[in-house]
């Protein structure tokens, strides 16, 4: 089933301030949330919506990119994501609590919001891969290496003596408008209620090891250079017996190709032919990226004329279909010629058909450019 529109989700226009989508977020994670819709399973799912649709447009370079791609620039298969669907409540709380404030008792420690024992959740990792143009255009599934903190196998915990497990510490101070009453994580355990109470050889001091572990990436086609993609729980995990992994930072860099040049999802080509072949018309085959294609190419034809392939450039996040493939025709001006050679084209120089008679159909070089990019 398809997303709903995430401005819609917190009903907020498109061009909405930080603040204000912030406000709405609060409004409607405040109404959905579980402590005032206990066993409403319809409640919870807005509630995620909410979260999701905040994560994303609640983070400037999230919000752009969601502005230009729309949900493919995080829904990749395999587990990539905006958020809220893909979080559980505690993913929910850890990350946003703070914009709820004291609506529900002033703890958004964790599920309930009653100050109970917090999840921390690990650190994220990211790592770049590097893709072909063919990879883009097709999507690919990669499996790579990733170095990840885990917790050791052995390691145990211990209820930490300073919060009593809550992860919060309370503190009471007088002031002139009476006693107030202010809760913040506990600094002994970090705010995760729990403390090592051993650990095994080779863990530091929150009980972790590096393990190398191979994660598999499917990236759909048509990512651009510079995207970020997640992998939900595959970054650090947290400390403490009932954390949440980070994610998997994945960043798309786009190796240059030898032929080809990217623009959105156009691709252009420079084809060089001789003046023999655009007086007399060839066939020619074109690098794409699913293959060679062939081309004809008429008598007469003119340098600088350019030709479109339709549908042969990169798919769309969108699935919009497919950009083109545009050949540029460059016609190649030999720089040395033979005495024979220079006779033929002395004889040339005043034949009618060798006087350059362009029609109004010919586009100027700025006619063709506006063109391109209208």
């Amino acid at each position: 089933m398809s997303k709903r529109d995430l401005y819609e989700v917190l009903g907020v226009a498109k061009g909405a301030t930080p603040e204000q989508i912030k406000k709405a977020y609060r409004k409607k994670a405040i109404e959905f949330h579980p402590d005032k819709n206990p066993g409403d399973k319809a409640a919870e799912d807005k509630f995620k919506e909410a979260a999701e649709a905040y994560e994303i447009l609640g983070d400037a370079d999230k919000k752009a990119r969601y502005d230009q791609y729309g949900h493919a620039a995080f829904d990749g298969a395999g587990g990539f994501g905006g958020g809220g669907h893909h979080m559980n409540m505690d993913d929910i709380f850890s990350q946003f609590g703070d914009i709820f404030g004291g609506a529900f008792g002033g703890g958004f420690g964790g599920f309930g919001g009653g100050g109970g024992q917090r999840r921390m959740k690990g650190s994220n990792l990211r790592i770049k891969v590097k893709l072909t143009l063919e990879e883009i255009a097709n999507g690919v599934e990669k499996k790579v290496k990733v170095k990840r903190k885990v917790q050791a196998q052995g390691v145990t915990y211990r209820t930490c003596p300073t919060c009593h497990g809550s992860g919060q510490v309370t503190r009471v101070t007088n002031t002139i408008l009476g006693r107030m009453q202010t809760s913040s994580p506990c600094n002994a355990c970090g705010g995760t209620g729990q403390m090592i109470d051993s650990k095994p050889t080779g863990a530091d001091a929150h009980g972790m090891i590096l393990e190398d572990e191979t994660v598999s990436i499917k990236i759909p086609a048509g990512v651009v250079d510079g995207m970020q993609l997640k992998v939900s729980g595959k970054g650090n995990d947290a400390p403490g017996s009932n954390g949440i992994p980070g994610d998997l930072i994945v960043v798309i860099e786009e190796v240059e190709h030898e032929t080809l040049k990217r623009e959105g999802e156009n691709l252009h080509y420079d084809l060089y032919i001789s003046f023999a072949e655009a007086a007399l018309g060839t066939s020619k085959d074109i690098e794409a990226v699913g293959g060679k294609v062939r081309i004809k190419l008429e008598e007469g034809i003119q340098s600088g004329k350019i030709l479109r392939l339709k549908g042969k450039g990169i798919p769309s996040l969108n699935n919009y279909g497919s950009g083109d493939l545009l050949v540029h025709v460059n016609v190649w001006t030999p720089k040395t010629l033979n005495k024979e050679q220079k006779q033929f084209f002395e004889k040339m120089l005043e034949d009618p058909n060798f006087v350059p008679k362009p029609e109004k159909t010919d586009k100027s070089f700025f006619e063709k450019v506006k063109d391109m990019f209208s």
